[in-house]
Parts: C-alpha cells; sequence; structure tokens
C-alpha cells in the first residue's frame, strides 16, 4: 500500500511539473528561510550555555541613583569578590576579572595585539574552559603565569608546543603554563589570553583597600535555587559598610539573561537581543505558513482536475481515508524534496549569511537534535501544506462530478479567499516595517552629533608616544598633512570615566548627577571640531591644570545661568569652568547627551587625535604617521582607526536587524506573489467559460482584465485595514526603547498600500491576459 502510495504521488507531481516545480520554488524558499533564521536563534539562545555551571553563575550589577538618570553599571570594585569568598553560605565562588583591554605581545620578532584579561584565582572553578595544553589547577598558580587561546598560540609559535615559552607584555616577561581552547563566539567571554592578579603586586594591595573606584567585573557562583533576595541584601550590605554607598543599589543577573536581557533604561530591565530573537523566530513561522498556503492554493486551484480522478477513485471503492493519505503523501514527498534542495541551497549561502550576520554558524549534521529539528519541519510543512487539499479535495462528490454538475471550487473560494487576505497582511506589515526601520537608523544618523567626525583619525598612544608627544605633533603639523591634532585619555567615540557631580557653590544637597569625563591636552576643540558656546579651550599655561570645561548637558543639568569662572571642587581639587562646549555624541547616538567635564591632563593619553587636511590621501597621510611611530615608538605595533567608521558601529545591531528584515520580507513577499498566481490561475480556471462568452459579445482585454482584478482589489482593502493599526501599533511599541525616533507617517501608509496593489495588478494580470487573449472558440467549443 505505500509503495503504491508513493509512486502514485510521484506520477501526480511529475505529470504536473508547473505546479510541482513552483511549489517546489515557494517551499524550499521558506524551509531555506527557516534554516538560515533557526540557526541564527539557536546561537543567540544557547549564549553562554557551554558553561557547565550555567544554572549557578550570577554577575553583580548595580544601580546608580543620580538623580538625572538611573545608571545601570557593571564595573564592581576590587576587594568585592575576595570580601564575598567566605561567611555566605549560598555563595560557593566568588571570581572578580578586569575587563579585556588591547595589548602588545611579544616573541622574538613577532608583535602582535590581542585581548588580555586579568582574572582571580579561582576563574577556571567557575567557568568552563577547554584545556588543551596544562590544566586548571596550577595554570595561574605561579607569578607572571600566562594562558593563551589555541589561535593566540598558533600566532605565536605555529604547531610547537607554547608551554613554558615566555612573551613580553609591558616590558614584563610572562611565562606560558597553558593553552585552552578558543572562546566560542556565542560566549559573553571573549578574550585571547588570560593572567592572574598577583597578591604581592603593591598595584594589587593598594586596590584591595579600594572600596570607591569601581572598574571591574564580579562574578558568584551559588548554591541551586539560591535565595537571590538574601543574596542581594548580603551584597548590599557589604558595600554599605565599607564605603557607605547610598546611591547604589546591586543586584544579581543570572548568567541566562547576561546576552538575551542586556538593555537597562532607567535601572529597568527593557530586553535586549531577545527581542530580536523573537521577531525573527515569528519571520520564520510567518514565512513557512506563507509557503504552505500557497500549497494549499494551488492544490485547490487544480481541483476540477482532479475532481474526475478523485469519482473514478471513490466509484472503484476507495474511501475517504485513503484518498486524505493519498493527498498527504504527494504533500509529505515536496516537503521532503523541498528540505533536500534547502540543505542544498543552505549549505552554500551560509558563508554569506555568516558575513552579514558576523557569526561562525554551521550545521551540525552529528547534532541529534539537527535531524529531529529536521524531521518536525518536514512533517510540519508536510501536514500543514497537505490538509486542506486532503480534506477538501477527498470530500468530493462522485456522482456529482461524474455527472458532471460538480462545481469545482465553490467551496474553497472563503477559505482560499482568508488565506490571501493573510498573505497581504503580512506582506503590508513586512513592508511598512522596513521601511519604519530605515527610517529609525536615517533618523539617527542625521542627528547633529556636535563635531565633524570625516577626517578624523584616532592613534593609540603608548608610553614612548607619550613621552615624545611634543615632537610628533610638531613633525605632523610640520608635514603638510594635518591641521590639527590632540590627544585624548579615552576614544572620541566611547566614555570609559563616569563619576559624580562635582560640587560647586549652590548645589542642592539631594544633588546627585552622573557625569561622564575625559583628559585632553591643547587644541581639542579645534581638533575635534566642537562649537565653544562660552569662554575657551585650553590655553597651555600653568592654570589649565586647574580648570574644567563643561558641555551644554552639564550646565543645564546643574541649573547654572553663568558657569564660565565660576568654582567646583572634585575630589580633592578645586577647578574653574573656563569654557561650554556645545553638545557632543559620544556614546549612544539613541540617548541624551550626558553631562560633561574636560580636564587638562599633559602626563599621558590613550589615542593622538589628528585632523587632516582637506583634500589629503588617508593613505598618504597613514603611511606617514607609520613612519613616525617606527621613529618615536619603534617597539609598538601602529594602529589607527578613522572616527567615522567607529562611529558608524554604533549602528551595527540595528542595520544588521534592517538588512536581515529586508532579506527576508523580500522573500516573503515573493513567496506571496506565488500565492496571488495562485488565486488568479484558481480564478481564471471558473470563470474560463465567462472570459469566452464576454470576448464573443464584445469585451475588450482591459474590461477582462479590470473585471478578475476587482475581486483582487477588494483582498488588497480588507488586508490594508487589518493591517495598518496591527502595524502602527507593534512598530510604535518598539520605536519607545529609543529616545531620538521617527513619528510614524500616515502617508507612508498610503505608499505602502500603492506597492501592494501595484503588485497585485501585475501578478494578476500576467496570469489573466493568457486566458483574456485566448481564442474564445477553444473555451466554448463544447458549448
Amino acid at each position: 500500500m505505500f509503495s503504491n502510495y508513493l509512486k502514485i504521488a510521484w506520477r501526480n507531481l511529475k505529470r504536473n511539473k508547473g505546479f510541482t516545480i513552483t511549489n517546489l520554488l515557494g517551499l524550499t524558499i521558506g524551509i531555506s528561510c527557516t534554516i538560515f533564521i533557526f540557526l541564527w536563534v539557536n546561537d543567540e539562545l544557547t549564549y553562554d550555555k557551554f558553561n557547565t555551571k550555567y544554572p549557578d553563575i550570577y554577575q553583580v550589577v548595580a544601580n546608580r541613583d543620580f538623580k538625572n538618570t538611573i545608571f545601570t553599571d557593571k564595573n564592581m570594585v576590587f576587594p568585592l569578590a575576595k570580601s564575598l569568598e567566605s561567611g555566605y553560605p549560598q555563595i560557593k565562588n566568588a571570581v572578580m576579572t578586569s575587563h579585556p583591554g588591547t595589548q602588545l605581545l611579544v616573541h622574538g620578532d613577532t608583535k602582535l595585539k590581542k585581548q588580555l584579561a586579568s582574572i582571580s584565582g579561582r576563574y577556571f572553578d567557575m567557568f568552563t574552559c577547554k584545556f588543551i595544553k596544562g590544566n586548571a589547577a596550577t595554570a595561574l598558580t605561579e607569578p607572571n603565569s600566562l594562558v593563551l587561546t589555541q589561535s593566540t598560540a598558533k600566532a605565536f609559535f605555529g604547531n610547537t608546543d607554547a608551554v613554558n615559552k615566555t612573551i613580553k607584555i609591558s616590558n614584563q616577561l610572562l611565562k606560558v603554563t597553558a593553552v585552552i581552547a578558543d572562546m566560542p563566539g556565542n560566549s559573553s567571554m571573549q578574550f585571547d589570553c588570560l593572567t592572574a592578579f598577583n597578591p604581592t603586586d603593591p598595584q594589587v594591595v593598594s586596590a584591595m583597600k579600594e572600596w570607591g573606584n569601581s572598574s571591574y567585573a564580579v562574578y558568584l557562583e551559588t548554591v541551586p535555587n539560591p535565595n537571590i533576595a538574601q543574596l542581594e541584601k548580603d551584597v548590599n550590605k557589604v558595600m554599605l559598610d565599607h564605603n557607605h554607598d547610598k546611591i547604589s543599589t546591586y543586584f544579581m543577573v543570572p548568567m541566562s539573561k547576561w546576552h538575551l536581557y542586556s538593555d537597562y533604561k532607567d535601572g529597568k530591565n527593557i530586553g535586549g537581543p531577545i527581542e530580536y530573537v523573537r521577531l525573527f523566530t515569528i519571520i520564520a513561522i510567518i514565512i513557512l505558513l506563507i509557503a504552505c498556503v500557497n500549497f494549499m492554493n494551488l492544490s485547490t486551484a487544480r481541483s476540477e482536475k482532479r475532481a474526475k480522478e478523485v469519482g473514478i477513485r471513490k466509484t472503484l471503492g476507495s474511501d475517504k481515508r485513503q484518498l486524505v493519505i493519498q493527498f498527504f503523501f504527494e504533500s509529505m514527498l515536496l516537503a521532503l524534496a523541498a528540505f533536500v534542495l534547502a540543505m542544498i541551497t543552505v549549505y552554500a549561502l551560509l558563508p554569506l549569511f555568516n558575513n552579514l550576520v558576523s557569526k561562525k554558524l554551521y550545521l551540525n549534521l552529528a547534532d541529534p537534535l539537527f535531524w529531529i529539528g529536521s524531521v518536525l519541519v518536514i512533517l510540519f510543512t508536510g501536514i500543514m501544506a497537505g490538509s486542506y487539499p486532503a480534506l477538501y479535495l477527498s470530500s468530493f462528490n462522485p456522482v456529482k462530478v461524474l455527472k458532471g454538475t460538480f462545481a469545482a471550487g465553490k467551496s474553497a473560494v472563503l477559505p482560499r479567499r482568508i488565506l490571501v487576505v493573510g498573505q497581504f497582511v503580512i506582506s503590508i506589515f513586512l513592508i511598512a516595517s522596513t521601511i519604519i526601520i530605515y527610517q529609525q537608523i536615517q533618523h539617527v544618523k542625521n542627528r547633529d552629533i556636535g563635531y565633524n567626525i570625516n577626517n578624523l583619525i584616532m592613534i593609540p598612544s603608548t608610553a614612548s608616544t607619550d613621552k615624545s608627544y611634543a615632537s610628533i605633533k610638531n613633525d605632523m603639523l610640520k608635514s603638510g598633512l594635518v591641521s590639527e591634532v590632540t590627544r585624548t585619555s579615552s576614544p572620541i567615540t566611547d566614555i570609559w570615566w563616569k563619576s559624580p557631580s562635582p560640587q560647586y557653590a549652590g548645589m542642592p544637597a539631594d544633588a546627585n548627577i552622573i557625569f561622564s569625563g575625559i583628559e585632553t591636552d591643547l587644541d581639542f576643540t579645534k581638533t575635534i571640531g566642537i562649537k565653544l558656546k562660552q569662554g575657551h579651550d585650553f590655553a597651555g599655561t600653568p592654570s589649565d591644570t586647574s580648570a574644567m570645561m563643561l558641555n551644554q548637558a552639564a550646565v543645564d543639568a546643574m541649573h547654572i545661568k553663568h558657569p564660565v569662572g565660576m568654582l567646583m571642587r572634585y575630589g580633592p581639587k578645586n577647578y574653574t569652568v573656563i569654557g561650554v562646549i556645545d553638545n557632543v555624541i559620544i556614546t549612544s547616538p539613541y540617548e541624551p547627551v550626558d553631562p560633561l567635564m574636560i580636564y587638562f591632563g599633559k602626563n599621558g593619553s590613550s589615542y593622538i587625535d589628528v585632523r587632516l587636511k582637506q583634500g589629503v590621501s588617508p593613505a598618504k597621510a597613514i603611511a606617514f604617521f607609520k613612519g613616525l611611530y617606527a621613529t618615536y615608538s619603534p617597539a609598538d605595533i601602529f594602529d589607527y582607526q578613522f572616527v567615522d567608521q567607529e562611529f558608524g558601529k554604533k549602528f551595527v545591531a540595528e542595520e544588521l536587524i534592517s538588512h536581515l528584515t529586508n532579506i527576508f520580507a523580500g522573500l516573503a513577499i515573493f513567496i506571496c506573489c506565488i500565492g496571488l498566481a495562485g488565486l488568479a490561475s484558481f480564478t481564471i480556471e471558473k470563470r474560463f467559460r465567462e472570459i469566452g462568452i464576454r470576448k464573443v459579445l464584445g469585451a475588450t482585454v482591459q474590461q477582462l482584465l479590470l473585471m478578475i482584478a476587482q475581486e483582487f482589489l477588494r483582498l488588497v482593502l480588507i488586508a490594508f485595514v487589518i493591517a495598518v493599526p496591527v502595524t502602527w501599533w507593534l512598530m510604535y511599541n518598539w520605536l519607545q526603547k529609543y529616545t531620538y525616533h521617527v513619528n510614524i507617517s500616515v502617508w507612508m501608509f498610503g505608499s505602502v498600500g500603492v506597492v501592494i496593489l501595484l503588485l497585485t495588478m501585475v501578478v494578476v494580470s500576467l496570469n489573466t491576459l493568457s486566458a483574456a487573449l485566448a481564442n474564445p472558440v477553444k473555451s466554448l467549443r463544447s458549448e
């Protein structure tokens, strides 16, 4: 029986090649999109899950209330982890790490910049790392020990054993004691090498007494199912006892929320990548459903051709169950073939998709879950696509069919129209959403950032360049390539320093304003291109060491009318405000500008900032800077960053979502067009004789096209009425996460409606034209 079902299904599919190819195309695209999306979603959902202690690991995070905002901070004080190691029955392990930073690693003639993190002793007891050489127990027990990832070890030592080799970092020799596998791409912990905090180091001894400077990450391993409320009380009490921190509230974030729920606003979690995981999961299901709906539409469009087959088979003794199984076999066979084609498509396009999403996704054919998922996709597609045609076609009355009185498809019109309206609703939603996401990105990109990001280059400083900064600046200005030079304690595109407000006359007793801070040198405003609203820039006089500039956001937050000349006290020093600059977007372009204080610092920096002259070739300038580095800092690797490119990285997440939405929306709309063609084919098949009669009576081709199109125009209108409020509500809520956002335009929906209307007319016209141009004799020959 099984072989008979299979044989008949294969013959039917082979006989109707147009029907088979069209359905295969739709189902292959649908399944391919589903596989791509689920690979991405699975990578996001399995973030950090390779850690064996995944359920029991928490990070200590603080909400710091600075009146003008609640700042969620993952930076903790140095002694906190040590204080939590013992005396708390719920805590099994406490670990502290520095944030990974770029360091120059040197071995012989090989010099590479790598990400180095310092960790406390029991790091490997908490976090899972696969040791290739060495072991976790002894890896970092000795001073000046270094653990390398496999790729870093290979970069320095090739295929030879790296253990016991030495690498120089900051003029200090460290011995490689272990090699671990590279961290997975979906790990929150990313680094190239690890070293331990040395408890005998004078800086570490001093830091262990510092309860005010928060610069480290603290993680806790708890007993299973801990009392989180009590744990948070313990941490808050430790901090309150040691530094009387009354503006901060400490809480625990489980590892399961580090990545997917990483966004905070006003001290509350507002989601994170989980929103996009949900969005694309829904899109995957929608695309697959659209492909299945098309199968239903095209199958019922062929109902007249298969009605006699059903009638004869019922007359010969086939019952409804056998016919249902037969039609399901056809849909399952198509689904299986589409899955095979989809797998080939995914294999071919996966490298391109990985480049697009910046991941290293792969099909793990050895994973049983992959095959379980594949079987479920095939079954879902086959059953969903074949359900309505199987039930509908198998219900034909054989007497009516063989008498010629059966009106094929009459009972299928309403369900088919509902399905196509649903497809139009989805199409309108996807097109409108894509436009709104694009408009939002462009709206923020066009926001005045307060300075000129073009022709501005950041060059990382070294100890050598700091010593020779005056000479380097002079050489740059004399080269004819550069118009201005300054240096800063952090990149122009980021803030590394946040703290409470300085004290000033008239400051309210309950004022707690969070300030960003940056140290700079002469010509800061001229080099960066910032407008001075009041006062002046640093002048290079001794008084600059006690001078400060503010941005307009700081002046507004402090409610000061005349800031220039006023005294402010920060820490142990008094400062005089010498100038007020325009607001400059340094961190998120989606959020308001933070209050900023700017100090004069000439003893060291992190970046040399260079403004190229208009028309200068960047390549020529970079070659010149590289030569300067070779002269003044020969032991270091020259590196540079264009500010416009670094600033553009702030839009990466939104642009990725925009690109993915564009691609999947386009494919979904393409599949919808196939479904529309199916409905047009069904309608024309049903009205073929009517079209012939109308032609005989004098109807023109244009009149016939308009007659057929009227039904579809009604469906578009119904879909538009449904889709607009749904789309507006969903996208309005999405936009609320951004302080600066576009307003949704009514005209945008109007333009989307016109696009869908034109698309409908084109698809319907192409399908109708052949019938409208056909010789009516062919349709009326048997009348």
